[in-house]
């Protein structure tokens, strides 16, 4: 099976990979860099075909994001979280796609999904007010995806809690400069939002229950089985094949700089078994995590296109495999990193970026393993989790 946006992103390699020091210096993505993105198409492999996109297999999407960050974390984790988005906007109402796609079918859609702002209803729709934290590539977005909940007329949270997504246009929201000051994933610019008192039609509303429980594609009338996969195995897969692409970027580095180098004890790297050993153990683990994540999604896919039912113990399974080859994934660089010498971590080895990125990625909310190893343990022992933090993006 042939992937051309691979095939695309493999003749820019050493341009992207060159740029990655640079997207680090600015704080975010390069105009060059993101315009390389774009024409490699990753950002439309998921966006639907009547809007340009490719409606790609998410396999390939995700190995596109691999190789991405395997050049550069930041350019890698940008198109992971950043190409994700068109596959929830096939979803949203067919005048919200035309109103961002219409005329210019490479407008970018950035997040953050965390339900940080409250939604007031009024005549034709909601009021909306918040600040939402790390909107990755958002400098280079015209429309934004932001989490809500829904409030009262008083613009508190309403109880029971119910939780959306809220389409908005760049005129109706703040970015903050200077918000984004860490230590890895520099380039990605993964900005704060703010919001005040915009208003939002209904239509561009979407309810996340609907997306959770798999019927918004339906009301949607998706066919392509790829819009059915659940919403918990398509988000985070952006960004967990970003930190295993990272986690490749580490030891592509670490060989080639191992390749010459000789040890404070005049021992050549290639001469001494142990650093070997620890080589070989790394690079396994690294593709066990790249193969499980592809596995993975491709199950899901194939369950959508038979129309398999997918369950609770199935979402929850999904979510402990993808969190798990991140760990997996980031450990193993850890074992390589630390193998590699004082000269390993100065700034103009690649080494330390891709070490502090793939740590950097590792903190993301979608990467926490407790309440989903929690979670997915009970469903195996035939026990529904109750609600709340448990079943969080499960």
């Amino acid at each position: 099976m042939t992937n051309p946006v691979l095939e695309a992103i493999e003749a820019q390699a050493e341009e992207l990979a060159a740029n990655g020091p640079a997207n680090e210096k600015l704080g975010k993505l390069t105009d060059r860099s993101a315009e390389l993105l774009r024409a490699n198409g990753v950002i439309k492999m998921l966006q639907p075909a009547k809007y340009g996109g490719a409606e790609a297999h998410p396999a390939e999407f995700a190995q596109a994001v691999m190789k991405l960050a395997s050049l550069d974390g930041s350019t890698g984790w940008v198109a992971g979280i950043v190409g994700i988005h068109p596959w929830e906007m096939a979803m949203a109402d067919a005048g919200t796609q035309e109103e961002i796609w219409g005329k210019d079918n490479d407008v970018w859609v950035a997040s953050p999904y965390a339900p940080m702002g409250v939604l007031k209803p009024v005549d034709g729709g909601y009021i909306f007010n918040g600040r939402w934290q790390f909107s990755s590539g958002t400098d280079h977005c015209d429309w934004i995806f932001l989490g809500a909940m829904l409030g009262d007329a008083d613009g508190k949270v309403a109880m029971p809690p119910q939780s959306y997504h809220v389409i908005l246009p760049r005129s109706d929201y703040e970015i903050v400069e200077d918000s984004w000051d860490v230590v890895g994933l520099r380039g990605t610019g993964s900005k704060d939002i703010i919001v005040k008192d915009a208003f939002i039609p209904a239509a561009r509303v979407i309810a996340y229950n609907k997306l959770i429980d798999g019927s918004q594609p339906r009301e949607a009338g998706l066919t392509n089985p790829l819009y059915h996969l659940p919403f918990s195995t398509a988000f985070p897969l952006g960004i967990t094949s970003a930190v295993i692409g990272i986690a490749e970027g580490a030891l592509a580095s670490h060989l080639a700089y191992q390749k010459t180098r000789v040890q404070i004890t005049g021992t050549k790297v290639k001469d001494d078994p142990y650093v070997l050993f620890a080589i070989s153990a790394a690079a396994e683990e690294i593709k066990a995590s790249r193969t499980a994540i592809i596995e993975n999604v491709s199950r899901f896919y194939d369950m959508a296109e038979k129309g398999t039912p997918v369950s609770l113990a199935d979402r929850a399974a999904s979510r402990r495999t993808q969190v798990a080859a991140a760990w997996r994934a980031v450990r193993a660089m850890d074992e390589i990193v630390a193998r590699s010498g004082g000269n390993g971590m100065r700034m103009d080895n690649p080494i330390q970026r891709f070490w502090r990125d793939g740590h950097m990625g590792l903190v993301h909310a979608i990467h926490v393993p407790g309440s989903v190893f929690h979670a997915t343990a009970l469903t195996e022992l035939d026990v529904t989790p109750p609600n709340g933090p448990m079943l969080a993006m499960i």
